[in-house]
């Protein structure tokens, strides 16, 4: 059996996803100052979950993975959290 998704003719655009995995909130004058590896304190710990976003919105949660096999040393998200897409988190 065919799945709907699959037969929907907008499954097939791709878009971009973007994951926050922090904030910081610095003085212009700590920006200019920055050099190279310098270090730049964010909100979250390493642990905390990550967001991610298609434009402005909110769609799942999840935490950062490295991942193994032929993409070993490449960044993922393991998803914990789902948005209903049509109520939110």
């Amino acid at each position: 059996m065919d799945d709907p998704i699959d037969m929907n003719p907008f499954s097939q655009v791709p878009i971009e996803v973007t994951i926050s995995v922090g904030r910081a909130r610095p003085m212009v004058r700590d920006l200019l100052r920055l050099s190279k590896d310098a270090i730049l304190a964010l909100d979250r710990r390493i642990d905390d979950p990550v967001e991610l976003y298609v434009g402005d919105r909110l769609i799942a949660r999840g935490e950062l993975t490295e991942l193994e096999g032929e993409n070993a040393g490449q960044l993922g998200v393991r998803l914990t959290e789902v948005a209903n897409l049509r109520g939110g988190l």
